[in-house]
């Protein structure tokens, strides 16, 4: 290998987000990119940092391009910017590490030159029976270095028969510190660590080795990352101390936990990003929330946008422990962001759940139906089961549903023929009309029920069922102005059949 200059020139706040392709965008993971994100946009000291997106795809069996895809669209989804990445020209691509084997062929043989790495050749069985046996012995399990000084003719022999090996490097008995962001100073006793292998061979790279040498190679400042990689920082720092690489400045983000305080695993389905997307949270809610997963913004303060959150955040206000999912805050969040949108753009948002019939109403009608509801949707996705009576030939409900409280079902039948009454008589179908003729039914029902408790649901409730067939739903006044004259009374009339 020819001689290299290995440190190269400051570039300033430069972070990256290293997704593997390997499965759909995971919560968690689209947290640590939000927050690589929001230090790059608000960096301390003046200026402005980088957010690299970089493709850890080494991983040939369990790589695929659609995850690749995925990842992108999600991050534009969330409106996460990067300024350098795999779809972008950058000065220290390429920003897949499959397209940078090269690279890692280079720094693996310098380390063999420095005496720093070496093959072993134990098989994983073997390997196994040793874990198992010191495990019994009560000995942190680690590797026993039998291969570390195998000799040069040894070695060769064995490569040249294909004997199955990996390239493992040697760890030095010492004591690991850095500081960190956010947990302070942290300390690891690197000879509880055993030789770690950082290669299959010369041409495929494992994670701990690759990322040093990417991390190093791109000028990344800042690794800012979950706290469940805390424990491959140590590897790391002595593979950078053993290439003569300087070292990053770290932040390990709390873990992101299950309402019983368990971790939340990669590869539950109900954490994935593209799961929540199809859920109908908006991005915008996404972001707020996945925010407040670790950063307190130290005020009573729960909403803000990205703009606000690009000039707020910093890693000061990061916190230690862990931080609890709760979907609850998620709705009440999302729910925020939907009232806070037009009503044209909020149908349009909805259009996607609602049946196809839907799509043949008229844009002012889908207005008006989103419109009823837009305060009841916690997410979009709601808007199909609270509104799906409106583009039903027949609703089917139970007649007991009719009743409101003690009514029995002559009482029903009397108070949906009132109502029927009221509204055969409206002549200008608009909400207000309707609301003020069905309110004087109501008192005129009510006294002549000789109710002891005047309440408007004698009359109201039962309409409102036989408009939807739902024990809850919009007003009967909005319903019945969606649905028009004819069909509100032919509904009211199979209710009233419906009690005999």
């Amino acid at each position: 290998m020819k001689k290299r200059n290995l440190k190269l020139k400051n570039t300033g706040i430069r972070v990256r987000f290293p997704p593997s392709p390997t499965g759909p965008l995971h919560v968690g993971n689209a947290r640590t990119a939000l927050f690589n994100y929001l230090f790059a946009k608000n960096p301390p000291g003046d200026g402005k940092g980088k957010f690299i997106l970089r493709i850890e795809d080494t991983d040939k069996e369990r790589s695929e391009l659609k995850w690749v895809q995925e990842i992108i669209e999600e991050l534009k989804w969330l409106s996460i910017e990067w300024d350098e990445g795999p779809d972008i020209d950058g000065s220290f691509g390429p920003y897949k590490q499959s397209q940078r084997l090269a690279i890692y062929r280079e720094y693996l043989e310098k380390l063999f030159l420095d005496n720093k790495a070496y093959y072993c050749f134990c098989s994983s069985e073997e390997l196994e029976a040793k874990r198992q046996d010191q495990i019994s012995r009560g000995v942190a399990p680690k590797y026993d270095g039998k291969c570390r000084n195998l000799s040069k003719e040894t070695v060769e022999k064995n490569l040249k028969e294909g004997k199955k090996s990996v390239i493992r490097f040697k760890i030095t008995d010492k004591k690991v510190k850095f500081s960190d962001l956010i947990r302070g100073q942290v300390e690891f006793d690197a000879r509880l660590l055993g030789d770690i292998v950082i290669a299959k061979n010369l041409d495929e790279p494992l994670y701990n080795f690759a990322v040093v040498v990417d991390d190093f190679k791109m000028q990344i400042s800042h690794v800012i990352r979950g706290e469940d990689h805390i424990s491959n920082t140590p590897k790391q720092i002595l593979l950078q101390q053993a290439l003569g690489f300087d070292q990053p400045v770290y932040a390990h983000l709390p873990l992101m936990l299950n309402p019983n305080k368990s971790k939340i695993s990669k590869r539950a389905a109900d954490v994935t990003l593209k799961d929540y997307h199809a859920q109908g949270y908006l991005p915008e809610a996404m972001v707020n929330f996945m925010v407040l997963l670790g950063w307190n913004p130290g005020t009573e303060k729960e909403i803000f946008s990205l703009d606000e959150l690009k000039k707020e955040f910093s890693m000061e206000k990061v916190q230690k422990s862990g931080a609890v999912v709760n979907i609850q805050k998620l709705d009440c969040i999302n729910g925020v962001y939907i009232r806070e949108k037009p009503i044209a753009k909020i149908t349009e948002l909805c259009l996607p759940y609602l049946p196809e019939e839907a799509k043949k109403a008229p844009k002012k009608t889908l207005e008006k139906i989103v419109g009823a509801y837009k305060t009841r949707l916690k997410k979009l996705s709601d808007i199909k089961d609270l509104t799906d009576f409106f583009f039903k030939e027949k609703l089917d409900y139970d007649k007991k549903l009719l009743a409101w409280k003690e009514m029995g079902d002559k009482d029903v039948r009397e108070s949906l023929e009132a109502a029927k009454e009221a509204l055969e008589g409206t002549k200008k179908w608009e909400i207000e009309t309707i609301e003020k003729n069905l309110l004087k039914a109501s008192a005129l029902f009510n006294t002549q029920k000789n109710y002891q408790i005047i309440n408007r649901g004698y009359l109201l409730w039962p309409l409102r069922v036989a408009l939807s067939g739902k024990q809850a739903s919009a007003s009967p006044f909005e319903i019945a102005e969606i649905l028009g004259k004819d069909v509100t009374l032919q509904r009211i009339q199979s209710a009233i059949d419906n009690t005999f």
